[in-house]
């Protein structure tokens, strides 16, 4: 039915499936190179202590049936040959079900991995892929024109993640409303790249004007998407500009990428190259995606409700499968920023002159001379919670003992996590951590010192701590 299809998506759809596909497979890596310190059979928040207390229909996951590092290990690489694969455009030389099946595997897989990563899963990223992932399963593949109702899907996606963010603004921090939030958010901002220094010393005028087009971009021109072309490929233009400036100014995971690849399934690639002659689709996938989109629907009813609340959540999953989420950044915008700062001693009599050495992470804020990395869309988990429990103690309640206790006995698996081991012989006798205040030094204190940062003690995070 020509209603259904639209073969001027063909180039969109090829776009999208093999950027997200490359989105997958940053997200597999992160958690192939992370978990055993995370989530491991000895890590901080293990898997299979979190699976004893929490039943299937609340966290489904391969791993409820059986956890092992090994297992673990096998499922993200997995994932990652999965997703390179259809990076490289395997599954459009597969039959339209086989095609299918596998992005539904990949799907399962990475929930699989969510709905055990406790705390260092839960940030909004992971289930905007899950739920874009899950509808990828039924964009078809050059087997078939793509689905018009799934590209209204995924534009229903784009949708909820910039309006939700730009309503949670506005409803949140007056700073939002006084266009005076960019004063301080490329410095407090949980991981700063090495643009941000600039982007905060810009004109205190063009920080106005920064918030002002974030403004439009994320109240108005998600309304635009349902609109005819050209209007539509013209709003997610916008969005992907918007994108682009926030992907120079900081690290944010893969969120504003898969951002953009969300935008980029709205353009019309017939205005880029002529789309070929494609089959219609048969009448067993009509059906299926027919289901799937009332489903979709229906289950979007409490994530519009919570849009059109003024409790307003940010980064909320409705159901153990992440199908339909809702979405939201930085309703708040910190004024000054704190870092924990994590330090051991192998002297085992303490005194007042003893000798403190420090670790450093590989993203966060440390040694001031140290210019922020780029790291997006990779994932550094540990620094990031280490951002929120500078923000909170409560925050590091679960996990930051085990930290500790791991520097302690120096656990191999937790070093790798880290940008330098003080302490590469053997491990400390005691560990500590410190919380300072950090902000962006002037023009005047970088030629001066060659600083990028400077710092003031505040008080103590945690007192000196042994084993035992």
């Amino acid at each position: 039915m020509e209603w259904f299809s639209d073969s001027d998506y063909w180039l969109s759809r090829l776009v999208f499936q093999r950027a997200l596909a490359a989105v997958y497979l940053v997200a597999f890596l992160t958690a192939a190179l992370q978990f055993r310190a995370l989530i491991g059979e000895r890590g901080m928040l293990p898997v299979p202590a979190y699976v004893r207390r929490v039943p299937w229909r609340r966290a489904p996951s391969l791993f409820q049936l059986h956890y092992s590092d090994r297992f673990f290990a096998l499922v993200a690489w997995a994932g990652c040959l999965l997703s390179a694969a259809l990076v490289a455009g395997a599954a459009d030389h597969l039959p339209l079900w086989t095609a299918m099946l596998w992005w539904a595997v990949l799907w399962a897989l990475y929930l699989s991995i969510v709905n055990v990563g406790q705390t260092w899963y839960g940030f909004g990223w992971e289930s905007l892929l899950l739920e874009t992932g899950f509808l990828a399963v039924f964009l078809g593949n050059e087997r078939t024109a793509p689905p018009v109702l799934v590209l209204f899907l995924l534009r229903w996606v784009l949708f909820r993640v910039e309006f939700g963010a730009g309503l949670i603004k506005l409803r949140g921090d007056e700073c939002w409303r006084k266009l005076t939030c960019l004063d301080y958010h490329h410095e407090t901002q949980p991981m700063p790249g090495p643009l941000s220094w600039f982007f905060h010393h810009l004109p205190g005028p063009l920080h106005r004007v920064e918030v002002a087009a974030n403004h439009v971009t994320q109240l108005l021109a998600p309304f635009l998407l349902f609109t005819p072309q050209p209007v539509a490929s013209v709003a997610a233009g916008v969005m992907i500009a918007t994108q682009l400036w926030l992907v120079l100014s900081g690290n944010f995971s893969w969120l504003n990428w898969l951002t953009i690849v969300l935008a980029l399934a709205a353009v019309d690639g017939s205005m880029f190259a002529d789309p070929p002659a494609l089959p219609a689709p048969p009448l067993w996938f009509e059906i299926v995606v027919i289901a799937v989109t009332a489903l979709v629907l229906g289950l979007s009813y409490r994530p519009t409700r919570n849009l059109l609340s003024r409790r307003q959540s940010m980064n909320r999953s409705y159901d153990p499968c992440h199908l339909v989420n809702t979405y939201g950044a930085f309703g708040s915008v910190g004024r000054v920023r704190h870092e924990v700062v994590v330090e051991g001693t192998d002297e085992t009599v303490l005194h007042q002159g003893t000798v403190w050495r420090e670790y450093e992470f590989k993203g966060k804020p440390g040694d001031v001379r140290r210019l922020p990395r780029q790291f997006a869309p990779y994932h550094l988990r540990l620094d990031w919670m280490l951002w929120f429990a500078a923000l909170s103690p409560a925050y590091a309640q679960t996990w930051f003992g085990p930290f500790v206790e791991r520097l302690l006995d120096g656990d191999r698996d937790t070093l790798r996590l880290l940008r330098r081991n003080p302490f590469p012989d053997a491990p400390p006798a005691y560990v500590r951590a410190r919380l300072y205040r950090y902000r962006f030094t002037t023009w005047h204190e970088l030629r001066a010192t060659g600083a990028w940062w400077h710092r003031t003690h505040v008080r103590d995070f945690l007192p000196p701590a042994r084993l035992g």
